[in-house]
């Protein structure tokens, strides 16, 4: 272990706040640095389950239950998991004291090669996953991870200065964030998250960290189609690069007919064909422009940009084709826990849809979900806590033939007994999971299984 790290850790009493299975690495990496570790956690060992017995073993103290936000203040530093409010008034106590710390943090802290980051309401994992392909490809050592991947506070010790780390960021590890990548990407903002930042312009503010503390010669890539984000370029200490659908921007990348095209003072050329792109839909067309454009700033080859296109097929649970049975093609697009993104993923397709949707509450409007529905949507089934938000802002739009279940296992059945040969069926929530899952990626994976065994039938 670096000796750096014993030197800031060793002796530390550090509290570790959310004990999910992304903190193991972290934990492991304080305890193997000398601090004393107290972990804690608002479930109770019994919910945690079989994960109780990987933290016992790593013979820490544990403080389980509604208690565990107890005498934060008695400890030097305070690590915060993404997903825990940062409003709590145990941890603006400690925030105020300048205690407060989160994983990413340490990776900005301790990583001796150049970061890069990918943050937006839709997008994000799409496009870090286009550019860590990139990179790679183009032969730049590349460690990808943030909000996808292992946490890679794990593997810091093997970061040294000729390495490239990709990290995709939420606006709930941007929020406490006081460093910036050397480059960064805002692929698009949307309502998201309210029920966590409360107000768009909070919302707003934890994406803007991505780059509010960049210098001069970094570089920021913003998406010239959305308001929000082209506003920011004013306010950019460094570069600043544009991606469009719509309109030829420079410095940056666009779409002209079939071209994608890169743009600057010094001329233009053509990036990759929109007809070679592997990955369906107009969204993913932003997507890549966007991951070529932070790789080709980066350093990244040309060839590797256009073979990626060409070659990339997209990641589990985003527009993924699950599988045809009896002549209906299935779609698992659980990463859709906003409206905007089920929208995308509507307006991807043109074959007959039915679609299923629902979950638990972000406390998101659905109004204009609800028109698209009635629009391009042949049969509707809603399930979870969102149901009934979802049925009337399509009943307001006009209506579509709508049914409610119990489940996701009820609304494939369902789904199945409805779809025709040329349909497809298309599992895209506009909610989170956590009403019937651990998160998107289990939803996902039911859905799967669950089209599975309608193979097997």
């Amino acid at each position: 272990m670096r000796k750096e790290f014993q030197e800031d850790w060793s002796g530390k009493r550090v509290a570790v706040i959310g004990l999910g299975i992304s903190n193991l690495a972290l934990i492991r990496f304080l305890k193997e640095a000398g601090a004393h570790l107290s972990g804690r956690d608002l479930k109770t060992g019994s919910e945690l389950g079989e994960r109780l017995n990987e933290l016992e073993s790593l013979d820490i103290e544990l403080l389980l239950g509604p208690d565990y936000l107890s005498s934060l203040t008695d400890f030097d530093v305070v690590v915060v998991s993404p997903g825990v409010p940062k409003d709590i008034p145990e941890l603006q106590a400690v925030a105020k004291l300048g205690r407060l710390e989160s994983e990413i943090g340490l990776v900005f802290r301790y990583s001796h090669g150049p970061i890069y980051a990918i943050t937006g309401s839709s997008g994000k994992t799409t496009t870090t996953s286009l550019a860590g392909e990139i990179f790679k490809k183009s032969g730049m050592s590349t460690y990808v991870g943030g909000n996808i991947g292992t946490p890679l506070i794990g593997e810091i010790e093997h970061i040294g200065p000729e390495d490239h780390v990709l990290l995709e960021l939420s606006s709930f590890q941007l929020e406490a964030l006081h460093q910036s990548p050397r480059g960064a990407v805002i692929t698009n903002i949307a309502q998201n998250h309210l029920d966590v930042h409360h107000t768009m312009e909070n919302y707003i503010k934890a994406k803007q960290n991505i780059y509010r503390h960049q210098k001069a010669q970094d570089f920021l890539v913003l998406n010239y189609d959305d308001p929000i984000t082209r506003a920011m370029a004013e306010e950019s200490p460094g570069r600043v690069f544009y991606f469009s659908l719509a309109s030829k921007v420079s410095p940056g990348a666009y779409l002209e007919g079939d071209d994608l095209v890169y743009a600057d003072e010094g001329g233009k050329f053509v990036f990759a064909k929109r007809s070679e792109l592997a990955l369906p839909g107009q969204h993913n067309v932003a997507n890549f422009l966007a991951a070529a454009l932070l790789s080709y700033v980066a350093g990244a080859g040309l060839e590797a940009i256009r073979q990626v296109g060409r070659d990339f097929v997209g990641v589990p649970h985003r527009l993924e084709f699950v599988g045809e049975v009896k002549g209906v093609r299935y779609y698992n697009d659980s990463i859709a826990t906003t409206p905007d993104r089920t929208l995308a993923a509507l307006r991807s397709f043109t074959e007959p849809l039915i679609l299923i949707a629902g979950g638990s509450d972000k406390q998101l409007s659905f109004a204009e979900l609800g028109q698209v529905i009635k629009d391009r949507v042949k049969h509707l089934i809603l399930l979870g806590t969102t149901a009934p938000k979802i049925r009337q802002a399509v009943v307001d739009a006009g209506g579509v033939s709508l049914k409610e279940v119990e489940d996701l296992g009820a609304a494939v059945s369902l789904a199945s007994e409805l779809g025709e040969p040329g349909d497809v069926v298309l599992l895209s929530p506009a909610s989170a999971s956590f009403d019937q899952y651990s998160n998107f990626m289990a939803r996902g994976t039911h859905f799967r299984g669950l089209v599975e065994s309608l193979r097997k039938e």
